[in-house]
């Protein structure tokens, strides 16, 4: 398992807590710091991490958020930069959960927020990491958003430990500063329920299709939810449509009318039997479908470790081999072109996609959906 720490008290409480859980199932724990590069003391703080992993004899890795800061939505953008640092690092570690030091506090400071206009959601104790495809396989776990802040430096003041107070949590430009210096007070928590409509789905080659009569079953909340996840993650991108296009598809898919339309980069067809998403190839402007040379994730939507260029098909069709050419006609006409072809250093072409390779589609739509709820094996 992997610990985000970032030498702040609650950080540091979790990293103290999960080091003796892990001692006790002789588990490997690895502790990761991001370094924002925001704020001058910053190299002093990561060095004070190191710190507390070698008094632990814990492996120990310093992640720097490089490059230019953006002048506006500076905290979001410097949220996004931790999530994907902090998963690349847990993957290539071996780690599949990542655990994070929210608190209650974090959740009553969210709500504040969301009712002063801002979008941040809510932090869930159980949920995949918020980017793609940095955070493809890893889990994020909040074991304490039922406990206070103020507990637990307490509990830390108790063992003598010290931590960082980060000037920017003072800083009222940040709305996050001010609803914390508001004093806000402790809301009720709640976990959204597993879509189970996202564990009815036959995936092929990437495209997610479903049953019809199921959508037209379920209630408009889970239609749309369904819509907005399957749309997003078979056309591969990093963010939710907007909900009123939401809105509307799955008004129409919970409908009898034949469906055709396109959301957050996926192609949406639907007739009397099924409901179909896979990648839009004609939004070539979109970006991920150029080519890749591995290893690396494509369009979002399938990894290779090695072998020749990836291109997308369009263009390459004919020149499968008969088997694949064959196994093509299972897909969508209209996908055939977004998937992903192999170009050997011959010029032969392959898609692996036919040949039983697995897209990270299914897996992605499952995890967002919550049919994930436990540390995969």
């Amino acid at each position: 398992m992997a610990v985000g720490l970032s030498g702040g008290g609650d950080s540091l409480a979790l990293t103290l807590m999960a080091d003796a859980w892990a001692r006790d199932r002789d588990r490997e724990l690895v502790i990761l710091t991001v370094d924002h590069r925001l704020q001058p003391d910053s190299a002093g703080w990561t060095a004070g991490c190191a710190e507390v992993a070698a008094r632990l004899g814990r492996r120990f890795l310093a992640l720097g958020w490089e490059g230019d800061k953006p002048t506006t939505g500076l905290p979001a953008a410097a949220r996004a930069a931790r999530h994907r640092l902090l998963a690349d690092a847990a993957r290539q570690a071996g780690a599949r959960v990542l655990l994070m030091g929210h608190t209650t506090d974090d959740v009553a400071e969210a709500t504040t927020m969301r009712r002063a206009g801002s979008t941040t959601p809510d932090p869930r104790q159980w949920a995949p990491s918020p980017v793609w495809p940095e955070g493809r396989g890893i889990f994020v776990f909040r074991p304490l958003l039922d406990v206070g802040r103020a507990e637990l430096r307490g509990w830390l003041v108790d063992r003598g430990e010290t931590w960082v107070d980060d000037p920017a949590n003072a800083d009222l430009r940040f709305a996050r500063s001010r609803a914390r210096l508001s004093g806000v007070a402790p809301v009720s928590r709640q976990e959204p329920e597993p879509l189970c409509l996202a564990g009815q789905v036959r995936e092929f080659a990437g495209m997610l299709a479903i049953d019809r009569r199921r959508l037209q079953a379920a209630t408009p909340d889970d239609a749309r939810r369904f819509v907005a996840l399957a749309a997003v993650c078979a056309g591969g991108g990093d963010r939710l449509p907007a909900g009123a296009r939401v809105q509307r598809l799955s008004a129409a898919l919970q409908g009898d009318a034949p469906v055709l339309a396109t959301l957050a980069g996926a192609r949406v067809e639907g007739d009397r039997v099924e409901a179909r998403f896979f990648r839009e190839a004609g939004e070539f402007a979109r970006g991920g479908l150029g080519p890749l040379q591995p290893p690396g994730v494509w369009d979002g939507r399938f990894e290779f470790e090695s072998g020749g260029e990836v291109r997308r098909l369009a263009g390459l069709l004919r020149r499968l081999p008969d088997d694949q050419q064959m196994a093509l006609r299972a897909c969508a006409p209209a996908a055939r072109p977004a998937l992903p072809a192999v170009v050997g250093p011959d010029g032969g072409v392959t898609c692996p996609a036919l040949m039983g390779v697995e897209s990270l589609v299914g897996e992605r739509l499952r995890a967002a959906a919550g049919l994930v709820q436990r540390e995969p094996a």
